[in-house]
């Protein structure tokens, strides 16, 4: 803003023009010389003055002077006496004038101060009163809400309402601008996926849901949780969208940057007219997509019944916490982000992957009463590759048990080995499994990684939850697989929620998986296997409970998602996780 005031003729720096104006000539020259030291060169970078001559009579060679100086004595010959022709002395060209910003067509203006981040122009408008001015043309106002929020609906249909797209800008978009992006519900152990974007003239949440089980390929649902839009020129104005009978007054309390608040005002617009059994029904027909007599597995019932009960409590206050999407890696074995997977009696839930160096973690951003959302549901070791036997062998168990159970006792004989090297002060001899070094993942030359592909499937239900946590299994010695793949099958006895699964996988790691009762009790890492279908499905089998789970990628676009930072987005799986342990 130092640069425009100098620009525009006022400030310090150059002192009032007007008041040099009415100052005299010797009063004038002698401010401006004052004010000429503190010129800054970017200043006149900007402006594109050349420099000021200096203003003397004088040709500006030593001795050279008028009357009055000493170099007038001097003898014939020597130019510069207060004889010598007027040829010999000229005098330097007038300074052009300096081209202010005042002085440029509104118009012009309005296009400069519209290429101008929103931000910044309140601070311009206390320049001078023709900024300010100027800057009550909606058209700077219309350009911002498109290039930062991206509105592109007709914002001239907004005069008729007296609401002005600088209203839109100020007291919507601006003011909620730091609830837009992804965030977690609190919602015990279920937690959720609440996505807040810009649409239209509305900022609007919306609740992401799995698609009914056990269909995990099939596209995201979702609905809204709130709204906010501005009808008046006073403020914003927040509706509740939970329910069946339309909008109604809610609030929004932004907590801190990465946390907010909702709540209902007239929470009776969440009751239906058939009282809880009505509103039951409804919500299983929406959660699961059919009705209570069409699912006969008792332990299925229960959960489903307890779900309804407990996420009913949050339907008029809620609070939310900032999720970012994983960063991205070249050496990433392939585009980490969100994926639906299959959790046995607890149906479809949303797990994030993300690439640590030598493992990957899957992290659940929705959960269950077993497994509660923010943990981690599987680890994967990308330092212990497992080749698979054939196929005839991988249909038994037992084999398939024995290859991960001798690849569990490697990392432990390797944790074991880099303990006692610590003790004895040799330093780290190898990775260890549960903590996820930095770097890229390690690969023997003669097995390299190619950049696959993920997919698997979502498996039996069981009194214990599947979850799995990262083991590292050690990279086999068999050259990478081809693009096609080797072929797969699921081993006798092993549990899915339907056949429909891959039947080729590009390779496969080590890896643990988190298990434990009702309540996250008990809870253990037990050894599976980590199986890249393709970029866009991955699969794990729990070893122990003889269960499958597939995994397919949400496809959605999400954004203002990005984390900050790398450290920014570890902080932040180290937040959602503390809230559930």
């Amino acid at each position: 803003m130092a640069v425009c005031a100098r620009l525009c003729g006022v400030g310090q720096s150059r002192g009032c023009r007007r008041r040099q104006q009415r100052k005299g000539p010797a009063e004038a020259a002698g401010a401006a010389a004052e004010s000429e030291p503190d010129t800054d060169p970017e200043e006149e970078r900007i402006e594109g003055a050349p420099a000021m001559p200096k203003p003397s009579g004088a040709c500006g060679t030593v001795g050279h002077g008028g009357a009055g100086d000493p170099g007038a004595s001097l003898a014939p010959g020597v130019s510069g006496g207060a004889g010598a022709p007027a040829s010999a002395c000229p005098q330097p060209p007038a300074a052009p004038a300096r081209c202010s910003l005042l002085e440029l067509p509104p118009e012009l203006l309005v296009e400069i101060f519209a290429s101008l981040p929103g931000t910044d122009l309140p601070s311009l408008a206390q320049v001078c009163t023709k900024f300010r001015r100027i800057l009550n043309t909606d058209t700077i106002w219309r350009r911002r809400c498109r290039e930062e929020y991206g509105v592109c609906e007709n914002l001239r249909k907004l005069e008729i309402t007296g609401v002005s797209c600088r209203d839109v800008y100020a007291k919507l978009l601006h003011r909620y601008r730091h609830i837009l992006g992804l965030w977690q519900p609190d919602i015990g152990p279920y937690g959720g996926l609440l996505n807040v974007v810009v649409d239209g003239l509305f900022i609007i949440g919306w609740m992401y849901l799995p698609p009914h089980d056990p269909h995990v390929d099939d596209p995201m649902r979702f609905k809204p949780l709130f709204r906010i839009h501005l009808m008046e020129r006073k403020s914003a104005t927040v509706e509740c969208m939970y329910g069946h009978k339309g909008p109604h007054n809610g609030h929004i309390q932004i907590v801190k940057k990465d946390e907010f608040s909702t709540k209902c005002n007239q929470t009776d617009h969440h009751r239906m007219s058939g009282g809880r059994q009505e509103e039951f029904r409804t919500w299983l027909r929406e959660e699961w997509g059919r009705t209570l007599e069409d699912i006969f597995h008792e332990h299925m019932q229960e959960l489903i019944l307890m779900k309804f009960i407990y996420t009913s409590q949050y339907d008029n206050c809620l609070t939310y916490r900032r999720i970012y999407l994983p960063p991205r890696r070249p050496d990433d074995l392939i585009k980490p982000g969100l994926f639906k997977g299959t959790y046995g009696s607890h149906g479809l839930e949303i797990v994030m992957l993300s690439f640590h160096g030598k493992c990957a973690k899957g992290t659940k951003i929705t959960g269950d009463p077993n497994i509660p959302a923010g943990q981690q549901t599987v680890e994967i070791d990308l330092m212990h590759r497992i080749q698979l036997p054939d196929v005839e062998n991988l249909r038994n168990f037992n084999e398939l048990s024995r290859i991960i159970l001798e690849v569990r006792e490697q990392v432990r004989q390797e944790q074991q080995q880099q303990q006692e090297g610590q003790e004895e002060g040799q330093g780290r001899a190898r990775p260890s499994a549960r903590e996820c070094p930095p770097g890229p993942a390690y690969q023997k030359p003669e097995q390299p990684v190619p950049s696959p592909s993920q997919g698997a499937e979502g498996g039996g239900g069981t009194e214990k939850s599947v979850e799995a946590a990262g083991g590292m299994p050690r990279a086999a010695p068999e050259p990478a697989p081809s693009e096609a793949g080797q072929p797969f099958v699921l081993p006798a006895g092993v549990i899915s929620r339907n056949e429909d699964y891959p039947r080729t996988c590009r390779m496969c790691f080590y890896g643990t998986g988190l298990i434990a009762g009702h309540g996250f009790t008990s809870p253990e890492r037990t050894p599976g296997i980590f199986i890249l279908f393709d970029e866009d499905r991955f699969g794990f089998i729990w070893l122990e409970l003889k269960s499958f789970s597939l995994y397919s990628r949400i496809k959605a676009t999400f954004q203002n998602a990005e984390p900050p930072s790398p450290e920014a987005f570890d902080e932040m799986l180290k937040n959602i996780q503390s809230l559930t342990t």
